[in-house]
């Protein structure tokens, strides 16, 4: 197994479209000598596979952007993981292969991203949605809470039964910033309302996630927010079937449904993974950071086409509520003990 040595290029630290990332000067020598340099960046996804429609597809995204920017200078390739076991066989896969940048999308890659790193402390790693200390790991995370509160503001002003609900994936620190960020954002906006939330235990199982909705759909639920990548498509078609709301997550999910997407909580992940490696190949890459995009930094937010099916009214009121959060008059909760410290419940 060949090891190359990656030079330390960055010294400072830039904001780039909501994203942090190293930025510093190079010799002569070294640009001359990476003028010619193909770089292999390669993604590694979750059990969620690259066309979840969500998570995987959004840090696929990133690197297209990277290719069709950067032509020949780079090569891009996904590895898809069909169980938890390939996390670890595909990273080997690409230092085998002599990739520069190695990125594992979503918290579950962490342990693998932890002993690569360790393993090959010459080859440069990035985690999404998760921490991995190291000189070699850039670890990209979200203010999912703030974009799950943002949408339970909408949920919480848009429902019409007073019972809306939350779908997640596989129980997580990351998956719980969602689920009581959305919460106390419906609660927020409309504290009569009753949040139910349910687990799929899975990130890849539409018919999971249907039947879930289905059964919350009959129960009187009218609006619910799914976190649960693949698994999220089938709540999404249980509403378009049932004449219900749906919420999405990560990227904007309107396409899939155009009558029943109320909006999506946007998470950047494709001009955050853009940026990071848009950085290496410019020169300015610097590992060991945690990269924390915000609402602030354009890191989160509100789908843009939220407006097709959200009232002015409200998104006037969550834009108010968003300013506030901004500037910290608002504490969103991202944790079970934060957000009954707020509501009690």
């Amino acid at each position: 197994m060949k090891l190359k040595k990656l030079l330390a290029l960055g010294l400072t630290t830039v904001m780039t479209a909501g994203l942090l990332v190293g930025c510093g000067s190079s010799s002569d020598d070294s640009a001359q000598g990476s003028e010619n340099k193909v770089y292999k960046i390669g993604m590694i996804t979750d059990t969620g596979g690259v066309n979840d429609e969500s998570f995987n597809q959004s840090a696929w995204k990133g690197l297209q952007d990277l290719k069709a920017e950067y032509g020949d200078k780079v090569e891009v390739k996904y590895l898809e993981s069909e169980q938890d076991a390939d996390y670890v066989p595909n990273v080997e896969t690409f230092v085998d292969d002599e990739y520069d940048l190695i990125v594992g999308v979503g918290y579950k890659l962490e342990d693998a991203i932890k002993k690569a790193s360790k393993d090959y402390p010459e080859k440069q790693f990035a985690i999404i949605d998760s921490v991995v200390e190291g000189d070699n790991v850039n670890s990209l995370t979200f203010e999912d809470n703030v974009s799950g509160f943002l949408t339970g503001l909408v949920a919480g002003r848009m429902t019409e039964t007073g019972k809306v609900a939350f779908i997640g994936g596989i129980e997580s620190d990351v998956l719980a910033k969602f689920e009581y960020g959305y919460k106390a954002g419906v609660l927020t906006a409309n504290p009569d309302a009753k949040v139910t939330s349910q687990y799929a235990n899975s990130f890849g199982d539409a018919a999971k996630g249907k039947s879930i909705a289905n059964q919350m759909h009959k129960d009187g639920v009218d609006i619910i927010f799914t976190a649960a990548g693949a698994t999220g498509t089938g709540a999404i078609e249980a509403a378009k079937e049932n004449n219900k709301k749906a919420i999405g997550v990560d990227s904007d999910q309107y396409n899939l449904a155009p009558n029943n997407m109320l909006t999506s909580a946007m998470k950047n992940i494709d001009v955050a993974m853009f940026n990071l490696c848009k950085s290496m190949l410019d020169g300015d890459y610097k590992g060991g950071q945690v990269i924390v995009n915000t609402l602030t930094t354009g890191g989160v937010g509100l789908a843009p086409t939220s407006d097709k099916n959200v009232d002015p009214e409200v998104l006037k009121y969550v834009n108010e509520v968003a300013e506030k959060i901004k500037s910290g008059e608002i504490k969103v909760p991202s944790t079970k003990e934060e957000f009954e410290a707020q509501f009690g419940k």
